[in-house]
Parts: C-alpha cells; sequence; structure tokens
C-alpha cells in the first residue's frame, strides 16, 4: 500500500518504508507524522507498507521478517527514482543491508534519533510501549557501540496496535508515557527522551510539552537528517558498506512483487 501526493517535477521523492503489513487507512495514520508542513519544499515522502511479513516486531521471528521484507521493498529505491530511503521503525530493521546495496542514503530512526539524543544531553532513555521491543533497541545499540550513554529501557507495559497507533488511547496512555518518562529522569539519569517507536509519535507534542527534558520523535529526527543528507548531497560511505559483487536483486524480489 502506498500513500503519496501528486509529484511535482522537481521533487525528490522519498520512499519510507513501512515494516508491518497494513491497509491504506494503517499506512495513512503512519504518514500522519510527516505533516505537510514539516516536510521542506522540493520534498516528497511516499509511505509504502510490506506486501508481507511481522505483525508486531515482538520476537526474534519478527525481527527476521521485518529485516527480510524491508530490504525487499527498499532494494529497488534507486531504480524507481528515490533521492533517499527512510525506514518506518526504530528497530532500523534491514538498514545496513540497503546502504550495502544502494548508493542513495538510507536513514533508520534509531539510528538518527539516538545520536540526536547524544548531542542533545549524557544520557538518554528509550521509552517504549512493552518490553517485548526490548531485544529491538538491544540489537541496534549493541551494533552501534553506545550503551554508554543510555540511561534505561522503558517501557508502559502496553500492547501496541501498529495500525491504528494510539488513536482514541490519547488520554491513558499519554499519562502513562508521561509518569514512566519522570522515572526515568527521577530514577535513572535520563536528560533525553528518545521515543520507541515511529508509531507513539502521537504522543511527542504532548511528552515535550510535559515534561523537562527534551523529548525526541525518532520518525521525524530521521526524516530531516535525511533531507539534509540529500541536499548536502552525502550518503553513507561504500567502504563502511561495501556493494556486494553479485548482487542477488531478482532474486531476493522474487515472489512477491
Amino acid at each position: 500500500m502506498v500513500i503519496m501526493l501528486e509529484q511535482k517535477p522537481s521533487e525528490k521523492r522519498i520512499k519510507v518504508i513501512v515494516p508491518i503489513p497494513m491497509d491504506e487507512a494503517g499506512v495513512a495514520s503512519r504518514a500522519e507524522q510527516l505533516p505537510s508542513d514539516f516536510v521542506r519544499p522540493g520534498f516528497k515522502p511516499e509511505f509504502v507498507a510490506v506486501p508481507w511479513g511481522a505483525a508486531l516486531g515482538d520476537s526474534y521471528h519478527d525481527t527476521l521478517l521485518m529485516d527480510w521484507t524491508v530490504f525487499q521493498a527498499g532494494i529497488k529505491a534507486e531504480d524507481e527514482g528515490y533521492a533517499g530511503v527512510l525506514i518506518d521503525t526504530v528497530s532500523d530493521s534491514g538498514m545496513r543491508a540497503l546502504r550495502s546495496r544502494l548508493n542513495i542514503p538510507v536513514v533508520g530512526p534509531g539510528e538518527a534519533a539516538f545520536a540526536a539524543a547524544m548531542m542533545l544531553g549524557k544520557k538518554f532513555t528509550v521509552l517504549t510501549m512493552w518490553p517485548e521491543w526490548f531485544p529491538l533497541y538491544e540489537k541496534t545499540l549493541t551494533e552501534y557501540g553506545w550503551w554508554e550513554r543510555v540511561a534505561s529501557l522503558r517501557s508502559i507495559d502496553t500492547r501496541p496496535d501498529v495500525t491504528e497507533l494510539l488513536a482514541g488511547k490519547e488520554e491513558v496512555i499519554f499519562e502513562k508515557l508521561k509518569a514512566e518518562a519522570t522515572l526515568a529522569i527521577e530514577e535513572d539519569g535520563a536528560d533525553v527522551i528518545v521515543l520507541g517507536s515511529t508509531t507513539m509519535h502521537q504522543s511527542a507534542q504532548y511528552l515535550d510539552a510535559n515534561l523537562p527534558i527534551p523529548v525526541l520523535n525518532p520518525g521525524q529526527v530521521a526524516y530531516k537528517f535525511l533531507e539534509t543528507l540529500i541536499e548536502l548531497g552525502l550518503t553513507h560511505s561504500k567502504k563502511a558498506f561495501p556493494a556486494p559483487e553479485v548482487p542477488k536483486d531478482d532474486d531476493i524480489r522474487k515472489g512477491w512483487y
């Protein structure tokens, strides 16, 4: 499912890959994290959900599926004319594999938001919906080598809805998130909060207004970083992410697209 607006000839298209298969309404809810007045003139994000794969990202089973299906969905982004790829999950699923295959910049909200948090403070807490998502952060934080800057991982122990997000549950969920973030500040020493999922974007403004420290909305942080990379003409190092000598694009995409 793809959500996009009419393209202007000079626009730089960004492929935003949703790692969970969902219908048009679900994709539209995810796309709301980048309202039109947030997007710089000349850029055009297009939200595209994977056609099959994980349901909740709550297990190593789903982690593998998210890596694979996001990689599948992004493998032809350069050929499709996109200027960059944004992965719509803090797990950064498939990010490094896509950097290996593509020359256009590929950005993940986890890496971007964690890096921003370290610039804005000394210790950050990842605040998320339920502890089943902790392994996603443990994987990336270990890979990036950033544990020394992590105050804690905290959750409100509430099963997420990755399609409808927080709609209709704001009054309860927002207060739970505020209470847990307050504990992160007072007990863990956090001086920055990173929301643990792009599906939590509806709570960002409330938390930022009601907490004494910065609250990072990872999808927006990553998107703005990607816009900046494109404007600067920068992309990832091919020494760090070397291209395969024998690409397998057709085999990778076979049977689903």
